[in-house]
């Protein structure tokens, strides 16, 4: 066995002369321990939060979604529209087109969206799976009808059994707006609700129509303010994207999922590292305890260290034998916090403990164990408590030649 180990776990085991070190380090190892344990729950909490985030927008998004980069409507019939159909890897390549609209269900009125899609997006849409009423079906037969998002049809009091049609009015976009008779600068039409679905408020705020349903209510002809792709399979999203913009050029702009919520992407990134540097700070200072137990150690072991200098041992193994007793609390804390981490992680996915407050998208607290993440805890701990052990050795092993 190597020496430095096994006088370093006899030291770290072994009952002190003087009772507080036992307890100093006692409470260093605990407050290792729930540290660790802190910072694999709370990072996993994230982890959990953001594969929800990103379920969510995966049923409403596309994989890619091209708009232009000036202005907001094009009329997608061109050569480059065209080479980017034929490109391999599409699965549907979906004309939509959205407004904003005013809504009128029964005397009640709200400002909402209104999208207009094709029958290439009702093809590849998994909007079909967060239906709570009706069905997603824009069509039936040449009957056009409106999938409406919960927080809508909760505003406007809206049931898909009653008879009544909801209206819709927009601006007209010809023509001078008369301050004298306001509805005659509105244009209308009128359509009946099919289906409501609910997927997070922010996005319950918009209303499935057929295209032509919108292009006759803004009185546009070919013009969409998007096109939306799904790809298919195993097909490479970021080569895909590549070739569409080299096709399209800097009229244009190519964005993936990602891409399409940026700032919501990065903020939750940012209160990951925030909540990470702030428990890491936390551990650092828990961890100076086992610089004051390092330290009263060094004192009371000072005839030993004499003991072993007449035996022949050098400075740099007896600083090891000090540095490896103090590393040692470290890893044990380290390897008891990540296993309670992961059970209460695992107990949490299993049981579903702790419920979440309220009326939330999810009953209970989602929790997702990255083992990336569960490495970077115990590298990160156990680099602090080495570079905590290391304090008081240097200046033990400086006091020990005095």
């Amino acid at each position: 066995m190597n020496l430095p180990v096994f006088i370093a776990r006899r030291y770290l085991f072994a009952k002190k002369s003087h009772n507080v070190i036992n307890i100093i380090s006692l409470i260093s190892a605990v407050g290792m321990v729930i540290g660790t344990m802190a910072l694999v729950v709370a990072l996993s909490v994230y982890n959990g939060f953001e594969d929800l985030v990103k379920s969510l927008y995966n049923t409403f998004d596309a994989d890619l979604r091209i708009a232009p980069a000036t202005g907001k409507v094009f009329t997608p019939q061109s050569p480059a529209f065209d080479a980017v159909r034929r490109l391999p890897g599409i699965a549907s390549f979906a004309e939509v087109l959205e407004e904003n609209v005013l809504l009128e269900y029964r005397q009640l009125q709200d400002i909402a969206t209104v999208k207009g899609v094709d029958s290439a997006f009702l093809s590849t849409t998994r909007l079909p799976e967060a239906m709570v009423d009706g069905a997603f079906k824009p069509w039936h037969g040449e009957l056009e009808q409106a999938v409406i998002g919960r927080a809508i049809a909760y505003k406007l009091g809206i049931g898909i059994h009653l008879i009544d049609p909801l209206h819709v009015y927009a601006p007209k976009r010809e023509g001078r707006v008369s301050l004298v008779n306001m509805e005659a600068s509105l244009a209308s039409d009128y359509i009946f609700p099919a289906g409501i679905f609910a997927i997070e408020q922010s996005f319950d705020n918009v209303v499935f129509v057929p295209l032509p349903f919108v292009r006759r209510l803004f009185g546009y002809s070919g013009e969409v303010s998007a096109i939306e792709i799904q790809l298919a399979g195993n097909t490479d999203a970021a080569r895909l994207q590549r070739q569409i913009k080299e096709l399209l050029g800097e009229n244009f702009t190519v964005k993936d999922r990602y891409e399409q919520h940026a700032t919501l992407h990065r903020m939750m990134k940012s209160e990951k590292a925030a909540i990470y540097a702030i428990l890491l700070f936390m551990l650092a200072v828990i961890s100076c305890n086992i610089l004051g137990s390092l330290a009263m150690l060094i004192i009371e072991k000072k005839k030993d260290v004499f003991v072993l200098r007449s035996m022949g041992a050098d400075d740099r193994l007896i600083n090891r034998i000090f540095l490896l007793e103090g590393w040692l609390i470290s890893v044990f804390g380290v390897v008891a916090g990540i296993i309670l981490g992961l059970l209460v992680c695992f107990a949490q996915q299993w049981f579903g403990i702790i419920s979440m407050p309220g009326n939330f998208l999810v009953a209970d607290y989602p929790v997702a164990v990255r083992w990336a993440d569960v490495a970077l805890v115990a590298v990160t701990v156990l680099a602090i408590g080495y570079a905590v052990a290391w304090l008081p050795v240097r200046a033990g092993a400086v006091f020990s030649r005095q």
